[in-house]
């Protein structure tokens, strides 16, 4: 997009919203609320009394957080044991963790997974 192009995107966002801001300054909610806003702060101000005062009266409980449970740390899984497997028909040896060995699934598809099991030494 030119420059020039986002340039007027933007513009016409622009007055879009501004015109969105002129229709909500007239709402009478948001003048009651504006009025209401005002009222409170010069009350509050005149007995020298914060928002925070005000909520901790209305709501003694409300300052404070509940109690959060303990939560129990995350048990870490076991380490996997080295395994050594030894290949009878050619005397080859490998270890490994876990069966995706690429020598192993080369034995498990020739030979059968039960077989390689049982070729297991430590």
């Amino acid at each position: 997009m030119s420059r020039l192009a986002e340039f007027r995107q933007l513009e016409q966002k622009l007055a879009a919203q501004l015109a969105e801001l002129e229709a909500m300054k007239g709402s009478p909610e948001l003048q009651r609320e504006i009025e209401f806003e005002t009222k409170l702060r010069n009350l509050l101000a005149k007995y020298e009394f914060s928002l925070r005062d005000i909520i901790s009266l209305l709501d003694p409980q409300g300052g404070r957080r509940p109690a959060q449970p303990a939560v129990a740390p995350k048990a870490r899984r076991r380490a996997r044991q080295v395994k050594q497997y030894k290949n009878p028909h050619t005397g080859e040896v490998i270890e490994t963790k876990g069966g995706n060995h690429a020598k192993m699934k080369a034995w498990k598809a020739e030979h059968g997974a039960d077989e390689v099991e049982n070729w297991l030494v430590r």
